[in-house]
């Protein structure tokens, strides 16, 4: 897990080194234990990377990495889980390494198979390879997005990085705003994908590639994304096995198996709920004891929003090297700074993951097991059940959106003062399951946005955004409700929100954050048994896939959200507003970053 950067001029006129180095210290946290810059022979390209050690701990791992004298140099954040077997079928073709990391071997991978080598990775990855022959870079993301990776191309330079503040720090980014960027955080919580809050800087599309060469970047060619694998998925479910819960327990621990792999302790993140535990007793039948750690708030102790005690009898129960980090008032108080310097994009989430992730990196750890992507795959939100249904309600009324539009203008000033201004779009949107999807999700609704953010910037915002367009072109294709919110729920919420907000709040403390449950390989397996028989490939089952069963207290506990006293933190340290909720907490975010100089 590290920080990358990169830099291509594609005219030829010489990098600028010391834009790199600044990209790179502003990355220190994401890589504290090496840091390095390589130059082509030309001076146009620049590669800089700070450094994780979680596979091979030697020098031979340290990147930016060359291979066959500097004709070919990568940098690269993530892992690769499937590098040992890669490494073996490399060395059948002749192929010899220098050093034990997954590296090397995505480079002599690439050598190989050009650019087509993305479809054999299994795991968490961005990055860029320059290949001195053919004179050009590639970049590439993995399929769910797990990485974040930032592109701002002027047409005359290509800057890449980790981070959109990486590329801030580089400089030579068009900071004008972004209108969608800025509409966006307000309608979702967060700034979708692509956009960022600038003009010059887009996120890179997951599950692709993009070659850049002399002549410019050519369009980018996917290799594997999440609403495409559901379809395969979808066509090819047939007989449902006659038993789905050893199905799901084997596509579990192949999972967990493959996360484990490190040369560095792994732990997991421990909580009262049922994928957190599953994952701790599936890592722990895979690969011994191992380390956990809860984290536990003073203002909780002894009621019932209090997750230690229950997650205390879950380490006991699979004899897990249990640490509880509690976290008060006073201490958080000295935090908020370090939170918001750390944010890279304005969003409402984020807090529990970078305190949690204090946590393990106070317990010693470096690489931790979350049970993030659950809900998705296995269909654990409500929205699973209430989206569908909404639609088919809503959509039975004959010309619902133009019947929902009238009664939103007729109704909107009652509907305001009553209720949620959400009530006023129920027909309108509710409709169709994106609609529906928009409706549930968002955190204002596109006919507010006018009062938030003036109607010049909220006009071009939504119509850059095209949010029911963007929603529907998601799972198009798609027969299954199941498989529908699936799809939603991973490439809109999971991705722009639960995975970025890991993703940036887990390295602020140098510790790498791993997904069993968003995983490429998990993906495949389980999706057509959730087409085939979606009432027997849920919760349940994932749960049932430990070993021993869970507690009985776990396993039984209705799904609860994460309860912390945050709010009420933020505004004794004078953070949000008091007494506007969400949506004033979303505005204080929001001036923090407008307010502050790019």
């Amino acid at each position: 897990m590290c920080g990358i950067a990169a830099l291509f001029s594609t005219r030829g006129r010489l990098a600028d080194r010391d834009g790199m180095l600044r990209a790179c210290a502003r990355m220190a946290d994401r890589g504290p234990d090496d840091s390095g810059v390589w130059t082509n022979p030309s001076g146009a390209v620049q590669l800089g990377h700070r450094r994780l050690s979680i596979i091979d701990l030697s020098e031979g791992g340290a990147q930016p990495m060359t291979v066959d004298g500097g004709r070919l140099a990568v940098v690269f954040n993530g892992e690769i889980y499937n590098h040992a077997a890669l490494r073996r079928s490399l060395e059948a073709r002749g192929h010899a390494f220098r050093s034990a990391s997954d590296t090397e071997v995505l480079l002599r991978l690439y050598a190989e198979y050009g650019a087509s080598f993305a479809e054999h990775l299994r795991g968490m990855f961005a990055f860029a390879i320059w290949d001195e022959a053919a004179g050009g870079m590639l970049l590439g993301r993995d399929p769910y997005g797990i990485k974040p990776l930032y592109v701002a191309d002027d047409g005359r330079t290509v800057r890449a990085a980790s981070q959109v503040k990486a590329l801030l720090a580089m400089g030579g980014v068009d900071t004008a705003p972004e209108p969608a960027g800025h509409a966006g955080f307000f309608l979702w919580g967060h700034v979708p994908e692509p956009f960022t809050l600038y003009r010059g800087i887009r996120s890179f599309p997951p599950g692709h590639t993009q070659w850049i060469g002399a002549e410019g970047a050519q369009a980018p060619r996917a290799f594997g994304t999440v609403p495409d694998a559901l379809r395969q998925a979808e066509a090819a479910s047939g007989a449902v096995p006659a038993d789905t819960d050893e199905a799901v327990r084997d596509a579990l621990l192949d999972t967990v198996r493959a996360h484990l792999v490190a040369d560095v302790e792994v732990g997991v993140f421990l909580s009262a709920g049922r994928d957190s535990t599953t994952l701790a007793a599936l890592a722990t039948e895979a690969g011994g004891r191992l380390k956990s750690v809860t984290l536990g708030f003073d203002e909780f102790a002894g009621t019932d929003n209090d997750e230690v005690p229950l997650a205390e009898a879950a380490a006991r129960h699979y004899g897990t090297d249990h640490q509880t980090v509690r976290v008060g008032q006073q201490e958080f108080s000295g935090l908020v700074g370090g939170f918001f310097d750390a944010m890279d994009q304005p969003t409402l989430d984020g807090l529990n993951t970078y305190l949690v992730s204090r946590a393990a990196a106070q317990a010693g750890l470096k690489v931790v097991l979350s049970g993030l992507g659950g809900d998705e795959l296995f269909g654990g939100y409500p929205s699973f059940a209430e989206i569908p249904r909404l639609a088919a309600t809503v959509g039975a009324l004959p010309g619902h959106q133009r019947l929902g539009r009238g009664l939103r203008a007729a109704t909107a000033p009652l509907v305001r003062r009553v209720a949620s201004p959400k009530a006023a779009g129920l027909v309108e949107y509710g409709g169709t399951l994106p609609g529906a999807y928009l409706l549930r999700r968002s955190l204002f609704m596109p006919y507010e946005l006018d009062r938030v953010l003036g109607p010049d910037l909220a006009r071009e915002g939504l119509k850059a955004l095209a949010p029911l367009a963007n929603l529907s072109h998601t799972v198009e294709g798609l027969r299954s409700d199941r498989l529908k919110v699936t799809a939603l729920e991973s490439c809109h919420y999971m991705r722009s929100q639960l995975l970025r907000d890991s993703d940036w709040a887990s390295m602020a403390h140098s510790l790498e954050l791993r997904v069993p449950l968003v995983d490429w390989e998990l993906l495949r397996r389980i999706a057509p048994l959730a087409a085939a028989a979606p009432g027997r490939v849920d919760k349940a089952a994932l749960a049932r896939a430990a070993r021993p069963a869970l507690p009985a207290s776990i396993a039984d506990r209705p799904k609860t959200g994460f309860t912390t006293p945050v709010r009420d933190w933020l505004e004794a340290s004078g953070e949000s507003p008091g007494g506007r909720g969400l949506r004033g907490w979303a505005q204080h975010v929001y001036d923090r970053f407008t307010t502050a100089a790019p």
